[in-house]
């Protein structure tokens, strides 16, 4: 039934009549002339509301959001735990054997599908990965996507499972500047790192994906809190890196080599007491690379 209320207010257009507002869908119209002055009224209050008595305190409307990273995006149903029918009465015993058995029959029919187990295994390795490597969600989504990508082309056909997620997460933190390393992905995942290689050059080559240059720059900050150094040096090395950039000579060289060489330059010319092999360690490249770039980046720079 819908509900109108008078206002003081005078038809702007007629001059006569009152002016009404409509309960239901929010118009502001004359009594008289029939003239509409407001169509519709924003809902100022909280989104949110409780359904039914079970919920209590929960005031949500919404569950979980979708999501790539699972194997059903986050859209199947579920049958729930509660033994009551809608109107809250509990259920009858042979209703409830029945209900139990429509719970197990719906929790196996969305892994019925080969797809299905893929992801749900794949997923299940991101999602152990995600914690292991202090990744963020944006790079987990772009993960699952590339996965997903890959599973729909045939490439997981005959390869390892978690060889092809380690590369498809390596390809996301490419895309998303995230600073991991192919030797991060391969630890952390614990496979060797020449097989996660090889699955990365499968996915570039089939997938066509097209890869940023990797900023030396986002290593630092990595680095010098693996290795403990101070903000001052992890600033001097971030100068030497943006005029290495601008002169052109960083083109082509190992980023994490090249930010961990500007890291041990500015603790030479500050006088930080760190070796090459502490600076090396916390970077995960050798200590030759290092005296490498350092002299490359000492002779270009004129220090």
């Amino acid at each position: 039934m819908t509900q109108t209320s008078r206002s003081n207010d005078r038809c702007p257009r007629c001059s006569k009549g009152s002016m009404l507002t409509d309960g239901s869908t929010g118009e502001m119209f004359c009594n008289t002339c029939g003239f509409v002055a407001t169509e519709r009224v924003e809902e100022e209050g909280p989104e949110w509301r409780s359904f039914s008595k079970e919920e209590g305190e929960n005031r949500t409307r919404t569950g979980t959001p979708t999501s790539l990273a699972m194997h059903d995006m986050g859209l199947a149903t579920i049958i729930g735990q509660a033994d009551k029918d809608a109107s809250g009465k509990p259920l009858t015993s042979s209703m409830k054997s029945t209900i139990e058995r429509l719970r197990t029959w719906d929790s196996r029919s969305q892994v019925h599908e080969p797809v299905d187990r893929n992801f749900r295994q794949a997923f299940s390795e991101l999602d152990r990965l995600k914690d292991k490597l202090a990744l963020s969600d944006a790079v987990i989504e772009k993960t699952a996507y590339i996965y997903r990508k890959a599973l729909d082309k045939g490439l997981v056909r005959g390869r390892s499972i978690p060889g092809l997620v380690a590369a498809a997460l390596y390809a996301a933190c490419r895309n998303t500047e995230t600073p991991r390393t192919l030797t991060d992905v391969a630890n952390g995942i614990n496979i060797k790192r020449k097989d996660v290689a090889r699955c990365y050059r499968l996915l570039l080559r089939e997938l066509e994906l097209k890869m940023p240059v990797v900023d030396p720059i986002k290593g630092v900050a990595r680095i010098a809190s693996i290795a403990d150094l101070s903000e001052k040096t992890k600033r001097k090395a971030l100068e030497f890196l943006k005029e290495a950039r601008r002169i052109e000579v960083s083109a082509g060289k190992d980023p994490m080599g090249l930010a961990a060489a500007a890291l041990y330059l500015a603790c030479v010319m500050l006088g930080e007491n760190k070796t090459q092999k502490d600076i090396a360690q916390a970077a995960g490249v050798t200590e030759v690379t290092i005296r490498n770039r350092y002299k490359g980046l000492k002779e270009a720079l004129k220090l």
